[in-house]
């Protein structure tokens, strides 16, 4: 197999363009979510895929219910040679509010920045800096080899940033076309600047709303208060039961399929060195307020949790309003971990609500949807390929790391496609994505096109 010295010395020297490249991209306006961007979307899906063909993809955008899909497909020649299927997304979020902003969004800027230079525009980390990383790679590795060292697939979605309502259809309808062995999903971070990571374990989320009601009306509390059945006190006392003192969630059989972290994950952990207190004091916290014995990387990556997201009743205007409420509402996300059932956990949540009502009290419920966790095997190859290929571009150990969100396309592409998939990216966590002023540091751009290189060889040998 051919030295990727060629391939590394090549994305050096091709730096330039490639920002160049980038830039072009940044330009176009992909914003999913506003129904005045769609001919930019699919601009924006039209550049991709012309990408692609400049190094030899045979690549187009597809037509869906919503935003057009990107795919591309390159076979490397050899018998035998892992395929796959690298995911990303060519939208981006909304720019308000556009005074914050330092240049304009679409006009992307490269500035220095406190640990070198970085790209200011939307849509620089979140997504369109990372896709590019991949291409640049697969550019250097053809221009040198000839070809890539694996077959890839590229799927490239529009709707990412807006609820991914064509994800499901299109990944059915192409099932076939889409298979491959494993999937990489680049639309993630690093664990620090100088360390890169792998995520293996992203939870999954049940999330419901609930209403009680009482009374017909609301009601004057002059008149009704003390005899009359208070729904916001029937709730407060429900919701306030979902936790021990200990920090740990009181639904029956919540716990049922979290596993403990593998002792050499554990291990790996903590020589990190990761700083809990700085992580909370960051944001004006001092005390974790999770499990208690469990760390705050576990409370926030690897165990599961139940919050309340927001709660309503009675009277929240200016001034007083002396009334009884008729309905109180909340809306709870429980994060789930391991193998939580999350049709379970949601059954479970019901019961609790419900076998709490006083007299005169009745539930509603509504489901903003529910996904399980994800977990790939620490043990598969490529994973192991994976962290050794980022071991030699970053002189340091990858950890296999777990994400506090949830990803719903990691999940699909293991439903659907039954595939598993390593999330592998260079972003940062002052990335600012969603936020006026995002940014993408060079260097993430410029060493993620050379690992991406380095695990491309590796997964080929």
């Amino acid at each position: 197999m051919p030295d990727i010295q060629n391939a590394l010395a090549a994305a050096d020297r091709a730096l330039d363009q490639g920002l160049d490249r980038l830039f072009e991209f940044l330009r176009i306006p992909s914003i999913s979510a506003d129904p005045a961007y769609e001919a930019d979307c699919r601009r924006a899906a039209d550049w991709a895929a012309a990408a692609l063909r400049d190094i030899g993809f045979d690549a187009s955008p597809r037509k869906t219910i919503g935003h057009p899909m990107v795919v591309g497909h390159r076979r490397s020649g050899r018998a035998g040679a892992p395929h796959v299927l690298f995911y990303g997304h060519y939208d981006v979020q909304p720019p308000d509010p556009l005074e914050l902003w330092t240049s304009p969004p679409f006009e992307p800027q490269r500035v220095a920045g406190p640990n070198g230079d970085v790209i200011v525009a939307r849509g620089a980390s979140d997504d369109k800096g990372q896709v590019m990383t991949f291409i640049e790679a697969c550019r250097a590795l053809i221009e040198t080899q000839g070809g890539l060292p694996v077959d890839v697939t590229v799927l490239l979605e529009g709707e990412e940033e807006s609820s991914s309502k064509s994800l499901v259809p299109f990944l059915t309808e192409n099932r076939e076309e889409l298979k491959a062995d494993f999937g990489l999903i680049c639309d993630t971070d690093m664990f620090d600047a100088q360390t890169p990571a792998v995520t293996t374990m992203l939870r999954g989320i049940v999330y419901e709303e609930v209403s009680i009601r009482a009374a017909a009306m609301d009601l004057h509390s002059g008149m009704y208060g003390g005899a009359a059945q208070n729904p916001i006190r029937v709730l407060a006392r429900i919701l306030a039961g979902l936790h021990d003192e200990q920090g740990r969630i009181t639904l029956a059989g919540f716990y049922d399929g979290v596993e403990e972290l593998p002792p050499a994950v554990k291990r790996e952990w903590e020589a990190l060195g990761f700083d809990g207190a700085a992580f909370l004091g960051a944001v004006g916290l001092k005390v974790p307020a999770g499990e208690a014995g469990r760390s705050v990387m576990e409370q926030i990556t690897v165990r599961p949790t139940c919050d309340v997201n927001g709660i309503v009743g009675g009277y929240t205007g200016d001034g007083a309003k002396t009334v009884i409420p008729a309905v109180a509402s909340a809306k709870v996300s429980f994060r789930l971990v391991g193998s939580q059932d999350p049709v379970a956990v949601q059954a479970a949540f019901r019961r609790f609500v419900t076998e709490r009502l006083p007299a005169d009290c009745e539930a509603t419920f509504l489901s903003h949807g529910n996904s399980p966790a994800i977990v790939v095997p620490s043990d598969s190859e490529p994973l192991r390929k994976a962290r050794a290929a980022l071991a030699e571009e970053w002189g340091r150990t990858a950890p296999v790391i777990g994400a506090g969100g949830s990803i719903p396309v990691v999940g699909e592409l293991q439903r659907i496609l039954g595939i598993d998939s390593l999330l592998i990216g260079f972003a940062l966590e002052d990335d600012r994505i969603h936020s006026p002023n995002e940014k993408y540091d060079v260097r993430s751009f410029h060493k993620g096109v050379r690992s991406w290189i380095r695990i491309l060889d590796a997964l080929g040998r």
